[in-house]
């Protein structure tokens, strides 16, 4: 139990004799707080004015009072009012209950005094934003992968040495409260943490922005490792509450499921009846670093109000049928992606989209209705607001902004659509077919009625716009634009549509017809008594013969256009988002190319400036200085300053110092410091005991076979069994001691991927415990893997593993995280890679593999029979089969790796073609470590090249091409 050691009093450890004091002598607490209460009236009172970074114009607010001189910054906290704060939350504002001042009450005290001082920004900005009616970028995505939250916070306000010096005085580390926090379980992997960083370089550069979220109550899941591989639990992030959100009560929204279209006398539609459900906002703060400026991350909770419980069924025994609506309601926050195998996961997780989806725009056009005051002109909507759908879950934005413009707000389908295009836009992530979401067309007219009506008429338009640009003439090239360009695929084609292509048969048919009649003409007879006898005689049966000829070419139309009855019925989302979006950017640039020629390629040919690149970035303020604060205070010396924080570029100039010994031995050291942080942490996770002396390599990321974690653990197999053959002199002077880390999730219903970490878990155990091997190798799989544990693992790390199959991954950004710590890549060329190696220069960056423009031959290859299997490759899957890891079958992933076709064979990721390439890779590796000065000006050289990677400078980027926002700086 921690001890206060309050002034003129001896440590205390009774919490009611630390109330008693705290009412005697602490009245600084009380007077803290009027001061906030006092600072809030005149803030309300005081005028405001804007400063617009971009051209540095001053704009004024209409409004003028005579508490001009008052600004923010009025009272800032220091260690002995954020002591009385802290004090004063614990009892005041407590979670826990009285008697004991513990970790965990000491965390929650903590965290609420340092959200009283982000609300007082936090409600500034929006206030200051309303009156200047300012252009806002909202930014919907499934994930949020936030991580904890104290010390980001403290960090960003700057005042971590006044929070640590009351905390001290109160008997605990900043630290030690720190890790009380749970991660917040709201995202999985890089599309989440993208986000979350997105989030903080909004706030910290000062644009308008705001996140739209979901609030899951158990997130994706616990990983455990146990002895039969991943076992997956609910997480309980939420038991015992979140002190950083706020709930607003008044702010809530219907969403509607399943019901009928109706259409008024007007020919007004209007969706009624179905399931009704209401989504309550629940607000996080997200502070900008050394600004005033905090900005929002609206999360939505779903429930039903208190009359939908059936009582009468409840006394009568039936509890399950009395809180169904009340479960159907509140389990669509419940989970991160649910398992989707099943029609009810498929609608849960189509509900979840929906919910995400309605609630966010409801509340942007509230927003924006309140702004106009009286006179709404929908026609300003795009200059007020800005919609980012982060990858193709938040897809159906677009037809229920439609719904809302048209049903409810009386616009006509051509200003609705026009007004729609103009606002959102699309983010693709991901080049793989399965994630480019497919949804059920059945599902969604049972689930969305109106919805699919208006998706309908976005494909009537993408229809008239392929014929008006590709003619009619050729039926078979436009058969094939519309099977790759269509938004509902195998779906009967409009009857608008319908009509023009049976009219151009039909023209074509009498154009071909009059060529023939010339021709017969050519050879008739031309006696004058045969033509009127032919005329009279055929007269009808020419008649009977148009009419064969129209059915003919309806058939033929329906025939070649019509849709298949073997095959589903779908809805393509992402063609819906590029088509309906006015900017489509990918996140890499060999990533954009990829989008560009191959993936939306039609699009692409049709619309050539949607499309855009924006290469991801990372926070530089989380991902480096609050994770790694002695390699941050060491860059700051030698740049001159912590101007790098906000200005990356400032790391280049550690180039200059690369070879210096001094700047090499701190780098060292901190590198050092970390490693041993690492080491604490795997005895921690996994109760092994690993040398710090020894290489640190990590692959940290969701499991999945293109990201080959499996080429990763076969070539630590192969690295094995060479140890095992040769004698203990022999292993020392040819290996460099390696632990190799693992973390990541592989989801619940991914099998192959379970597989794939069971099978790392049993090579760890027999790894770990050959004593002829000792520290030479180690293996570990960290469980759980969050942000909490990349904040360890990535400021200690020596060597991180990038290896996908070239051309797969859209960017990455833990790639990032890791050069920025001066961490050395191993890779492919493919996302970020590319241009991390372009920047930190190829002398620093392990590459092998083949290439993204060599991939699809390689298959081709494969197919035919043409590839030859390396050796070494076959010899360590010979090894494992052995049963040297374990008892376990693993037949069906060495199975994946052999053949020439078939469904999850055939080695469709290229293991085994990457795999000699990239053994020799790692001879290399080895061989640089070993000269530790040379490697320690590589690890400078990736921290001064990783500059570009700020997610500051991809934030500039999408406000100046996309949204089109300015900077508004408060005063």
């Amino acid at each position: 139990m921690a001890t206060f050691a309050v002034s003129g009093l001896n440590s205390i450890s009774s919490i009611s004799s630390f109330n008693n004091n705290f009412r005697s002598k602490n009245s600084n607490i009380l007077l803290s707080r009027r001061r906030i209460l006092l600072f809030s009236f005149i803030r309300r009172r005081r005028s405001f004015s804007v400063s617009n970074v971009a051209s540095d114009q001053k704009q004024k607010s209409k409004d003028s009072s005579s508490d001009e001189g008052f600004t923010l910054d009025v009272f800032q906290p220091d260690s002995t009012s954020v002591l009385s704060s802290i004090k004063y939350h614990a009892e005041f504002t407590p979670s826990f209950s009285l008697g004991k001042f513990e970790l965990p009450k000491a965390y929650y005290a903590t965290a609420e005094s340092v959200r009283d001082t982000l609300i007082i920004n936090w409600n500034a900005t929006y206030e200051f934003y309303e009156k200047m009616n300012v252009k806002q970028a909202y930014y919907l995505s499934m994930e949020f992968l936030q991580g904890r939250a104290l010390l980001n916070a403290i960090g960003n306000l700057g005042l971590t040495g006044p929070y640590a010096d009351a905390l001290t005085k109160l008997g605990y580390s900043l630290e030690d409260v720190a890790r009380q926090e749970p991660d917040a379980a709201l995202g999985n992997g890089g599309l989440g943490r993208l986000a979350s960083c997105f989030l903080d370089s909004m706030a910290t550069l000062n644009y308008p922005a705001w996140g739209y979220g979901l609030r899951y109550q158990y997130g994706l899941f616990k990983q455990l490792i146990t002895k039969d591989g991943q076992e997956e639990v609910a997480e309980n992030w939420l038991e015992m509450g979140n002190p950083w959100e706020i709930v607003r009560n008044d702010i809530s929204y219907p969403v509607k499921f399943y019901g009928k279209v109706i259409e008024g006398a007007d020919g007004r539609k209007e969706w009624a009846g179905g399931e009704d459900i209401t989504a309550v906002a629940y607000d996080v703060p997200i502070p900008g670093y050394k600004t005033k400026t905090t900005i929002n991350l609206r999360l939505w909770s779903t429930k039903l109000a208190a009359e939908a419980f059936d009582l009468h069924a409840f006394n009568n025994g039936d509890h399950a049928k009395a809180y169904e609506a009340q479960k159907k309601a509140e389990k669509i926050c419940y989970v991160l992606y649910p398992g989707d195998e099943s029609l009810e996961g498929k609608t849960l997780r189509l509900k979840q989209q929906y919910t995400l989806c309605s609630a966010s725009l409801q509340d942007i056009i509230a927003r924006f209705e309140k702004r106009s005051g009286n006179a709404v002109n929908w026609d300003q909507f795009p200059e007020k607001v800005a919609v980012q759908m982060n990858d193709t879950h938040p897809t159906l934005c677009i037809p229920e902004l439609l719904r809302i413009l048209m049903d409810v707000k009386g616009l006509s389908w051509k200003q609705a659509w026009e007004i729609t295009q103009r606002t959102v836009a699309y983010t693709n992530h991901t080049v793989l077919p399965e994630a480019l979401e497919k949804w059920s067309f059945t599902l969604l007219g049972e689930l969305l009625p109106r919805h699919v009506e208006i998706i309908a008429m976005i494909d009537e338009e993408l229809l008239h716009t392929i014929l008006a640009e590709y003619g009619t003439e050729d039926l078979d090239l436009l058969q094939e634009k519309l099977n790759q360009m269509r938004i509902l695929d195998n779906v009967e084609i409009p009857s608008s549509v319908l009509e023009l292509l049976i009219k151009a048969e039909e023209s074509a048919a009498d154009v071909e017809k009059a060529a023939d009649e010339e021709q017969e003409e050519e050879g008739k007879d031309d006696s004058k008594d045969e033509a009127v006898k032919a005329e009279t005689t055929n007269e009808e049966e020419e008649t009977e013969v148009k009419k064969v000829e129209v059915e003919d070419s309806q058939a033929k139309i329906k025939r070649i256009f019509g849709p298949h009855p073997n095959k589903p019925q779908v809805v393509h989302m992402a063609n819906l988002c590029v088509v309906s979006g006015h900017a489509v950017n990918g996140v890499a640039e060999i990533h954009s190319e990829i989008v560009k020629d191959e993936v939306f390629n039609e699009f692409y040919k049709l619309w050539p400036e949607k499309f855009q690149n924006k290469t991801n970035g990372v926070t530089p303020r989380r991902w480096l200085s609050f994770c790694n604060p002695e390699l941050s205070e060491t860059i700051t010396k030698w740049t001159g300053s912590d101007d790098w924080l906000v200005n990356t570029e400032k790391l280049a100039e550690l180039r200059k110092f690369a070879d210096n010994e001094e700047l090499q031995s701190e780098w060292r050291k901190a590198k050092g410091n970390n490693k041993m942080k690492i080491v604490s942490l795997i005895k921690e996770k996994t109760g092994y005991v690993v040398s710090p002396d020894a290489m640190f390599d990590v692959q940290i990321k969701r499991i999945h076979e293109y990201k080959r974690q499996l080429l990763n653990i076969f070539g630590i197999v192969y690295r094995y069994k060479k140890m095992k053959e040769m004698s203990p002199d022999e292993r020392k002077e040819k290996f460099v001691p390696r632990v190799c880390i693992f973390g990541g999730k592989a989801f619940a219903t991914y099998i192959q991927a379970k597989r794939i970490v069971k099978f790392i878990t049993d090579v760890g155990a027999t790894v770990n415990h050959d004593p002829e091997i000792g520290d030479l190798l180690k293996v570990v799989f960290v469980p759980d893997y969050n942000v909490s544990v990349a904040e360890v693992l990535i400021p200690g790390s020596e060597l991180s593993q990038h290896i996908s199959t070239a051309g797969m991954e859209a960017s990455g950004t833990s790639n990032m995280k890791f050069s920025m710590n001066g961490c050395l890549l191993i890779g492919t060329l493919d996302g970020a890679n590319v241009e991390i190696r372009e920047e930190v220069g190829e002398d620093n960056f392990f590459l092998f593999g083949a290439q993204a423009h060599e991939i699809a031959g390689l298959r081709k290859e494969r197919a035919e029979g043409k590839f030859v299997p390396d050796l070494r490759f076959e010899e360590v899957k010979a090894f494992i089969r052995t049963g040297v890891f374990g008892t376990y079958n693993y037949e069906e992933l060495m199975g994946s790796l052999e053949g020439n076709e078939g469904y999850g064979r055939a080695d469709y990721f290229l293991v085994g073609k990457d795999f000699p390439d990239y053994i020799e890779c790692q001879d290399k590796v080895d061989e640089a470590y070993r000269d530790q000065k040379k490697w320690t000006k590589m690890s400078i050289l990736n921290t001064a090249g990783s500059f570009k990677f700020s997610s500051d400078r991809t934030i500039h980027q999408y406000a100046r091409d996309i949204w089109r926002i300015e900077p508004v700086e408060l005063p």
